[in-house]
């Protein structure tokens, strides 16, 4: 089965750190663009980061830039991200998805999403 498994989450405190990684099972990720989405309670899905599939494009969400660091490790099959100086407002299940289209910050062409995992600031 082809699916995306997400892990890192947890509960931080504003200003601190978590290392979000996305491992692929069931195929490898060289081939794909990977996204990052975040969905908060009661809100849409939206966009936060998403690397090409050899590494040289890559974009973020205006709320993140500076604060997020998306990379990729074909040889692991992993794709990681980077979030510093975290926000209460980062709070949400963070997915992330493949696509054999270019990056594009809304979830439509996106597939093989993962459970997701939490991610909670709070103080």
């Amino acid at each position: 089965q082809l699916q995306l498994v997400e892990s890192g989450g947890g509960l931080v405190q504003p200003g601190g750190s978590l290392r979000l990684s996305c491992a692929a099972s069931g195929f490898t990720l060289e081939a794909y663009a990977i996204g990052w989405f975040r969905q908060a309670p009661g809100k849409e899905r939206e966009g936060v980061s998403c690397i090409s599939s050899t590494g040289g494009s890559i974009n973020y969400a205006d709320s993140v830039k500076g604060r997020f660091t998306i990379s990729r490790d074909n040889a692991k099959n992993t794709v990681y991200l980077q979030m510093n100086s975290l926000k209460p407002e980062d709070t949400g299940v963070y997915y992330c998805a493949r696509t054999f289209l270019r990056c594009r910050s809304i979830p439509t062409g996106f597939g093989s999403w993962g459970q997701g995992t939490q991610v909670t600031v709070s103080s």
